[in-house]
C-alpha cells in the first residue's frame, strides 16, 4: 500500500522522483478530541483507537483477548511503561472493557503518577494505539521507500511525537549515512553498501517555547531531516 502511494502521487504530478518528502508521525488533534474514536481518556467513548475504524481488531479487542505476557510485552515495548507487568495483571482481573474510562480508570489504580502533568494511563494508551495501528511496523517500511523515491540531492524530514519513533528515524538515518555494514574486525569493506543520506540533524529540532505556549500538544514533536547523496 506504501508503495502504491508513492507511485500514484509521482504519477499524478508527472515526476520520476520527489524533491522533497516530509513524514509527520503524528495523530490529527481531530481524531484525539473526538470521543467515539476512543484515543482519549480525557472523555469517555468506546475503545476503539483504529486509524480507519473498518480495518482490524480494535483497542478492546485486544485488550480483552490478549493474554497478561502479551498485554505487558505490549505496554512495555511500545509504551516503555514502568509497571507493565502489574497493569497487564490488573487488566486481565477486571476485563472486559468497551469504553476509555473503564481502561483509564483500571490503569490509574495501578500504574501511579510519576508526573503530576502526565495521566497514569498516558502510556498505556500510547502502546495500545501504536499495536492497534501496527505504526512502528509501518514506519519501518515507510522509510526506505522514501528514500528510495527521493531525488539525488533531495531532502527527507520526519516529525515524530515520542521517543520510540524519533530513536527508529534517528537510526535509520545514521545506518544509512554511513553506508558500510561490514564488521569491525575487517581490514577492508567487503558489502560494497553505499551512503544514501547525509544527516542533516545531529539532534532533534525541538518546538519552541512560544510555539509550545501556543500549541501544548507540540512539546513532544523531534523533527530530523537528511539529504539523498
Amino acid at each position: 500500500m506504501l508503495q502504491e502511494t508513492f507511485d500514484r502521487a509521482l504519477a499524478r504530478d508527472g515526476l520520476p522522483q520527489f524533491d522533497v518528502i516530509f513524514l509527520d508521525l503524528g495523530v490529527s488533534s481531530m481524531q484525539l478530541d473526538t470521543p467515539e474514536r476512543g484515543f482519549s481518556f480525557s472523555h469517555p467513548g468506546p475503545l476503539d483507537m483504529r486509524m480507519d475504524p473498518s480495518a482490524g481488531p480494535s483497542a478492546a479487542d485486544l485488550v480483552n483477548t490478549a493474554t497478561e505476557h502479551e498485554l505487558s510485552r505490549i505496554f512495555s515495548a511500545y509504551g516503555e511503561e514502568p509497571h507493565a507487568r502489574r497493569v497487564a495483571r490488573e487488566i486481565v482481573r477486571c476485563r472486559p472493557f468497551a469504553t476509555t474510562s473503564e481502561l483509564a480508570a483500571c490503569v490509574s489504580r495501578v500504574a501511579g503518577r510519576s508526573n503530576f502533568k502526565v495521566h497514569p494511563a498516558t502510556r498505556v494508551f500510547q502502546a495500545l494505539r501504536i499495536a492497534v495501528n501496527d505504526e512502528l511496523e509501518g514506519l519501518d517500511r515507510a522509510l526506505p521507500l522514501a528514500v528510495q523515491h527521493l531525488a539525488p540531492g533531495g531532502r527527507l524530514a520526519i516529525l515524530s511525537f515520542h521517543s520510540l519513533e524519533d530513536r527508529r528515524v534517528k537510526q535509520f538515518i545514521r545506518a544509512e549515512a554511513k553506508g558500510c555494514t561490514c564488521p569491525p574486525r575487517l581490514p577492508a569493506c567487503v558489502c560494497g553498501r553505499q551512503p544514501r543520506l547525509v544527516d542533516l540533524t545531529s539532534k532533534p529540532i525541538l518546538a519552541a517555547l512560544d510555539e509550545v505556549a501556543a500549541n501544548p500538544r507540540s512539546r513532544s514533536a523531534r523533527l530530523r531531516g537528511a539529504r539523498r547523496v
